[in-house]
Formats: C-alpha cells, structure tokens, sequence
C-alpha cells in the first residue's frame, strides 16, 4: 500500500485546528493533498471557496504561481511548523508570493471568488502563445461535449493542445496523455501545463507500445486525424480493446473513410458531425470559421 504523508488522523487533527481557529463551515471544505501524485492545485483553488491543501517542504513558489493565475484575493490560513497546533496567522495569497513552504503541514485557503462549476471552451487568449494553432473555443466546447469527461478518467490526446489542458481539469482525479510529435508543440504544451497549475497531464513524442508503457491506460482517445491515424489506432487498441476514440478533421474524404475504417478494427456506435460557427464582423457580414468533422465510436 502506498506509504501517505498525511494519514487519516493526521487530516482529522487539521480539520479540528482549522474548526477552533477560523468561522470556516467545514462542510465546504474541499482536501486537497498535493504530495499525492497528480494533483492539481491551481484549478482546485479556482473552483472551491474553501480548500484544505496539505503540501510537504519545498515549494518556494507555490503562492507566486497561484498569485499568477489570479488568485491574489484568495486569504491563506496557516501557522508555523508541521503539527496543527499554536498560533494561527492568516494573510491575503498577493503578500505571499515571496514566501514558500519550509515544512509538511496543512494550509487553509479561502477563495471568495470562486466558480461553483468549471466552464468548457475557455478563450484561446487564455493558452500559452507558442507554436500552436488552436482550434476556436466554441468548437473545443462541442468536442468536448463529445468526449463525456469524467473526473477520474484516464484520456490519451493526440495533437489536441487546448483540449488536454481543459481535459486535465475537468478530470482532475484522472490522467491525461498528451502526444504532440513536434518539439515546440511539446514545449508549448509544457508551458499550459505550468501555466494552468497541472500536474496529471504526461506530455510523450509519439503513440506507440513503448511510449505508453508504464502510463495508465487511458479509456477514451482525442485524435486530430493525419497519415498515421490507422497505426495510432491498432496501437491504442492493444493497449485497451474497449477504447472510445473521438476524431477530429477537416477533411472530407477523411471523415467519409471512418466509419468502414471504425467497422475494420471492430468499433462501432459511429456517430459523423460537422461543427459550423460564424461571427459577425465588423462590416455586418459573418465570417464562416474552418468547419471540421467529429466522428466518434466505442470498440
């Protein structure tokens, strides 16, 4: 069994110290253990008005980060050492960029800002500039309707940016797999991954046996259909013969041959869209934006 830095007793003492020190209604309290693997603390703070995050020494710039993506009204609630016991002292999250953690211990952070929900399709200004096109934020909504993400869920994406950084967040307890092929793709992947606090996205170069051996097997694949789609399918569907694939193109002849290719490997329950949006310019005329095709399909 895996060995936890904070056990059972350990988090109800912390509950106890932070219920006689603060007016906090524990009932809303969200723990958040981030010594565990994968756990992502920015998106978490955005989304609780309350969060019992439990860390161990050596974040020396946890606070910037969270002050970087917006967090800078949240009050932090702490006190000094690992024992939840002695003094409790409390300071808005913006005049503590400077300071990191220096011991295992548990730290109250109140957001009185937060979402109650997270909200698919976030604007493309949000992501990191790099090398990355990104598909339009009302599509990426659509698609990801489609994928039906779970929080738990294990998800492989393939040439999709924008969507494995909303795909991580919405499965926070789960993992996503990130295959970008090129270098500064995977480079810019990085830098959302930084920038959006997320720690259960694994960035690999390719969709292969050795690549995803050793990574957790995913339940549901993105793809962005290219030449090696056929050989990205047989690889997946070694690694789980019950994967549910979701593919994106703007090819027509493409999106045509899915549903016989589908039939070939044994997935079935196709379904073929087409996504159209159009905006208004500035001259009172709509500007029709790329119109891909979404085939999806369980084996």
């Amino acid at each position: 069994m895996e060995q936890q830095l904070f056990n059972n007793s350990y988090i109800l003492a912390w509950l106890q110290y932070f219920s006689d020190h603060t007016q906090v209604d524990l009932e809303k309290v969200k723990l958040l253990d981030i010594t565990r693997k994968n756990k992502n603390l920015i998106p978490t703070v955005e989304s609780h008005p309350a969060v019992l995050v439990f860390t161990e020494a050596g974040h020396a710039d946890i606070f910037y980060r969270m002050w970087d993506a917006g967090l800078g009204d949240c009050t932090v609630w702490y006190n000094e050492g690992s024992d939840p016991s002695g003094p409790i002292k409390h300071d808005l999250l913006r005049d503590m960029i400077d300071r990191g953690i220096n011991a295992s211990a548990g730290m109250l952070v109140l957001n009185p800002n937060a979402r109650s929900s997270y909200k698919v399709g976030m604007r493309n200004s949000s992501f990191s500039r790099g090398s990355i096109h990104y598909v339009g934020s009302e599509i990426r909504a659509v698609l990801l309707n489609k994928m039906h993400l779970s929080v738990g869920d294990t998800v492989c994406v393939v040439s999709g940016e924008s969507i494995a950084v909303e795909s991580a967040i919405l499965a926070g307890e789960g993992t996503v797999i990130a295959v970008e092929y090129n270098q500064q793709d995977r480079q810019t992947m990085e830098e959302n991954a930084h920038k959006f606090g997320l720690n259960n996205i694994a960035i690999i170069d390719h969709v292969d046996d050795a690549s995803l051996s050793g990574l957790p097997v995913p339940t549901l694949t993105f793809l962005v259909a290219s030449a090696s789609l056929e050989q990205e399918l047989q690889c997946l569907l070694r690694r789980n013969p019950h994967m549910e694939f979701v593919i994106y193109t703007l090819d027509f002849r493409c999106a045509a041959s899915l549903p016989a290719l589908f039939e070939q490997y044994g997935i079935g329950e196709t379904e073929v869209i087409q996504i159209a949006v159009s905006k208004l310019g500035g001259k009172n005329t709509f500007t029709q934006e790329p119109a891909p095709w979404v085939i999806s399909g369980r084996a």
